[in-house]
């Protein structure tokens, strides 16, 4: 039987911290480890192409699904914080008219973005970083992905909104649905139906579309808030919320994006095979990101709930939990991956000098991957609490204001180790801003 939503809030409210957060992150991990299939799905069977230009064309285009993803967080969390805050203050009217905003908006907007790819599919390809030699492959799998954006970016607003609910089992189900699907599919369609790289891009648009059904039908599940054309909001007191609570993703993804151009661009000279081998590193350190992510994710809704009711002490509480907690499995995950880099790296590629690339700045990686731990939960956290500015600027620091910094010098100063040692650089200055600004937050917590 479904929770109803004064049995959800006394729960969020006075379950104990610990074990109520761990509960809320369990089917969050999963969704995200999940979702990073999509494309470690994608990556895995296309490297049997036996193709440099392949693998990288799948890494160039990765650049645009952070920038479609972006857009879905952007609508998703932007609605979803509002949500986990209306909701404790008990005010559910106002968060099912969120709900409905959020949702209708994210589908024109993934709608407008699929016909603008579409008309300008050449220019976006170079503009993503192609080469020459990549063009016809990245042209193959962008056209099929841009085919899937509208619902890849409604499946995440649903996907947020669920899980700010504390609904995060139904979110579970429907991106683990997509995701099996994803991997069922790929081999039929590249190999079985002979349509190479293009069909990895339409498993994956199958797949997301299939998720979505499932996450709308979630939605509509009783227990949770529904999503009615009726509700939709055309006032700037519901987009100003939106921004607020989702500009931060927004500019995370983003940038994201953009990071990955400008890894693209500045590994073309070194040839595909820097790519090729950025591209698949990138891959495994956000799967292994996705865990930590889901875990921070958990929090969310507890942080959204106590924050709203006024138990700022509870909220500084799970946050110390979080940190401690993610920071001992990070570094067992950095630990395994920095063993075993060669070994991750030549599941998707066998190329040699790849492998040899691809390892080394894996390893860099590694040495810096526990600092996700203060980072992801410190941006977390002031995003859900409408803190917009100091959340920005840490959603932008890692892989923006340092990260495309430091691999557009670094590659011109010390070649391809330049590239590879550009994403450790930017996480230990991303570290080293987001201690005093989160301190400083909780130190206001303990005057309240």
């Amino acid at each position: 039987m479904a929770e109803s939503q004064e049995e959800k809030f006394r729960r969020m409210t006075e379950a104990p911290v610990g074990g109520l957060i761990a509960k809320l992150a369990v089917p969050c991990i999963i969704s995200m480890l999940v979702t990073s299939f999509y494309n470690m799905a994608d990556t895995f069977f296309v490297g049997q192409l036996k193709s440099n230009a392949a693998t990288g064309a799948v890494g160039v285009v990765f650049s645009m699904m952070a920038i479609i993803q972006a857009v879905g967080f952007f609508f998703g969390h932007g609605s979803g914080n509002f949500i986990s805050r209306e909701l404790g203050k008990k005010n559910s009217a106002e968060a099912e008219k969120m709900a409905a905003t959020g949702f209708f908006s994210a589908l024109t907007a993934g709608t407008l973005i699929m016909i603008a790819g579409e008309i300008f599919l050449e220019e976006l390809a170079y503009l993503l970083g192609s080469t020459e030699t990549i063009l016809p492959y990245t042209m193959d799998y962008l056209r099929a992905i841009l085919l899937g954006a509208p619902w890849i970016t409604a499946s995440f607003v649903l996907n947020n909104q669920l899980r700010f609910q504390g609904n995060a089992t139904y979110a579970m189900v429907g991106i683990t649905c997509g995701a099996v699907l994803n991997i069922a599919l790929d081999p039929l369609l590249i190999f079985v139906m002979d349509m190479g790289i293009a069909g990895a891009g339409y498993a994956t648009v199958i797949s997301q579309f299939f998720s979505f059904c499932v996450l709308l039908l979630g939605m509509q599940q009783h227990g949770s808030i529904k999503i009615r054309v009726s509700n939709l909001q055309f006032k700037w007191y519901y987009y100003k919320n939106i921004i607020n609570g989702g500009f931060p993703s927004l500019a995370r993804q983003g940038l994201a994006s953009v990071a990955t151009i400008s890894l693209n661009h500045a590994a073309g000279p070194f040839g595909d095979a820097v790519i090729a081998a950025m591209g698949v590193v990138q891959r495994i350190t956000m799967f292994g990101a996705s865990a930590m992510i889901g875990f921070g994710q958990g929090f969310q809704p507890f942080c959204g709930f106590n924050f709203g009711a006024g138990l700022y002490k509870r909220v500084k509480e799970g946050f110390y939990f979080c940190v401690k907690t993610s920071a001992i499995f990070l570094l067992l995950i950095a630990a395994a991956g920095f063993v075993f880099a060669p070994e991750l790296i030549s599941l998707f590629r066998d190329d040699p000098e790849v492998i040899k690339i691809g390892a080394l700045a894996l390893r860099l990686q590694c040495v810096t991957f526990v600092t996700h731990s203060w980072i992801v939960l410190s941006n977390m956290m002031t995003q859900v609490i409408g803190r917009a500015v100091p959340a920005t600027f840490l959603a932008c620091a890692r892989q923006g204001l340092f990260f495309i910094p430091a691999v557009l010098i670094l590659s011109g100063a010390k070649g391809v180790f330049g590239i590879q040692l550009a994403q450790p650089v930017a996480d230990i200055c991303t570290l080293i801003c987001a201690i005093p600004i989160q301190l400083k937050i909780l130190k206001e917590f303990d005057n309240k």
